[in-house]
């Protein structure tokens, strides 16, 4: 370590090397004044892309885009009114029906006899293959035992899918818990079946996941099925009968609207545009031969589409503003981020000023945000007669593409034609992507997917608290600037010292020579 001494010669060496440091730092200042506006660029992106997700996601998709969104038709039950549930849709065509329900679809159900006694579903498939020995006591057993218990094989095979990994062994085995093995039938989606286990009784409870008698839930009582006879214990086939398991068939449900009788796989069903829910049968529970019907009639409720469109006019004007303001906004280059050294000789409000003139306009004209602003405008007018219709129209020319809304219009365009806002908005047909909410989402994916790109961000979140991905352009350009600072600080540290040193030589010099002529005086003397 060299050491630093303002010496015999009266030299501010400290001052000095401070100097000449100040104008070898010029560089590294500028360096860290680029990393700084990088840094501050990227998370204006940042917030422009929660923007955008949050418009897309959040609003396009999930609330504007839903069918109930712009939907100006209500049903309005009368009767029995517990009997089913409706909902009309923008298509319902107003015809008054009155619905009779003589029998619900049930799905096909297997059900084991349960357990003597029975446990949490947090057991093992083992503990309920030791209980089938009334008695046993698993303490008596070795940990040769308890390995062979937890390594023994439950078959399981439903609808002919057999659960068994690639190499043809079982899925479950004595170390396999109630819950997972509940877990594992349930997600498989070829034995197409929901499993339940009923902690009370002990059985196991299989299900169809089709209703109807198109569902199936087919399960032999062999070999292949042992990991359920564990669940049936209780069995006795003295009492019991030759079946193994309980078996409920399924039935198709039964009803009739407006004297017309109908059958179906589904308890779920749509007529006159008015979607059923079958939910139980219409007959008078005092009197099982009476039938107490249900009437449905239908009436028009703009509410709900007009303050969809309200609030989608309202969301996609203030997208629109904010893509205006960034791109427009001024950029003052005079006004470089600040180092710790300016900011020390400074006031706290100066300071703010000053950064928030040098955060100012760092993404004006930027291409991803004009892109994304052109395609929203020409989706737009694209459609502004089709749009003028429901009471939409372009603002004048210096509002920069915002939309005005109308609800007069609005209301009564809803009330004579609600098809035609349906058409526009949601699209038309099966046809993906034709209504102005899908295409304003896919414009958007595409500027988000630029984003990722250049910044790192995410797409799927509008959180601004998520890091960043590294491996983006800027992400990269930050490293090398990293890089770039840490080799400079070296030198600067490498120079610092050598400047230290040469002063200290000096010093050194200088006091030997001091030292010197005083000796020559003394003896001249």
């Amino acid at each position: 370590m060299v050491t630093r001494i303002n010496g015999f010669s009266g030299m501010d060496v400290d001052s000095m090397v401070k100097s000449l440091m100040t104008a070898k730092r010029i560089p590294l200042d500028k360096l860290n004044q680029e990393k700084q506006l990088l840094e501050w660029k990227r998370d204006s992106y940042r917030e422009i892309n929660s923007k955008f997700v949050d418009f897309r996601t959040n609003k396009l998709v999930d609330k504007y885009g839903k069918s109930a969104a712009l939907n100006t038709q209500k049903a309005v039950l009368s009767g029995n009114t517990d009997a089913l549930k409706a909902d009309a849709s923008a298509s319902a065509n107003g015809i008054d029906m009155k619905v009779s329900i003589t029998q619900l679809a049930t799905k096909k159900t297997v059900e084991t006899f349960g357990l003597a006694n029975p446990v949490p579903n947090t057991k093992t498939l083992g503990d309920l293959e030791l209980m089938k020995t009334p008695g046993f006591d698993p303490a008596t057993m070795t940990d040769d035992d308890r390995k062979a218990l937890a390594e023994k094989e439950f078959k399981l095979t439903i609808n002919g899918e057999s659960f068994v990994d690639n190499n043809g062994k079982s899925l479950f085995n004595g170390a396999t818990s109630i819950a997972t093995m509940i877990a594992t039938i349930n997600g498989n989606a070829k034995a197409n079946v929901t499993a339940k286990y009923d902690e009370i009784t002990g059985k196991l409870i299989i299900n169809s996941k089709t209703s109807g008698t198109d569902g199936k839930a087919e399960i032999v009582a062999t070999d292949d099925n042992s990991a359920l006879d564990l669940f049936n214990q209780k069995y006795n086939s003295a009492t019991d009968g030759p079946d193994k398991y309980k078996t409920t068939a399924a039935v198709d449900a039964k009803f009739n609207v407006n004297g017309r009788d109908y059958t179906d796989k589904s308890n779920t069903v749509t007529i006159n545009g008015v979607q059923l829910t079958l939910q139980k049968t219409t007959a008078d529970p005092t009197d099982s031969t009476k039938d107490i019907p249900v009437t449905i009639t239908t009436s028009s409720d703009t509410e709900t589409a007009v303050q969809t469109i309200k609030s989608f006019v309202e969301d996609y004007n203030n997208l629109i503003s904010l893509l205006n303001t960034k791109l427009d906004e001024t950029k003052y280059r005079d006004f470089k981020p600040l180092s710790d050294e300016q900011k020390k000789e400074m006031k706290d409000t100066d300071i703010t000023n000053w950064t928030d003139k040098a955060k100012s306009g760092l993404l004006k004209n930027d291409d991803i945000l004009r892109s994304a602003l052109s395609n929203m405008r020409e989706i737009i007018s694209g459609q502004v007669v089709a749009l003028a219709d429901l009471g939409i129209t372009m603002g004048p020319y210096n509002s920069g593409g915002k939309i005005i809304l109308d609800e007069v219009v609005l209301k009564k365009a809803l009330t004579e034609n609600p098809q035609k806002a349906v058409d526009l908005f949601q699209g038309t047909g099966k046809e993906a992507n034709n209504g102005i909410f899908d295409k304003l989402a896919d414009k958007i994916s595409t500027s988000l997917d630029s984003l990722v790109t250049r910044v790192g961000t995410s797409k799927f979140t509008a959180d601004l608290t998520v890091s960043y991905k590294e491996e983006s352009v800027m992400g990269k350009k930050l490293k090398e600037y990293n890089s770039r600072i840490s080799n400079m600080l070296r030198i600067l540290e490498d120079t610092e010292t050598r400047y230290y040193k040469q002063f200290t030589a000096m010093e050194t010099a200088m006091n030997k020579l001091s030292s010197q002529s005083s000796s020559l005086f003394s003896t001249a003397g």
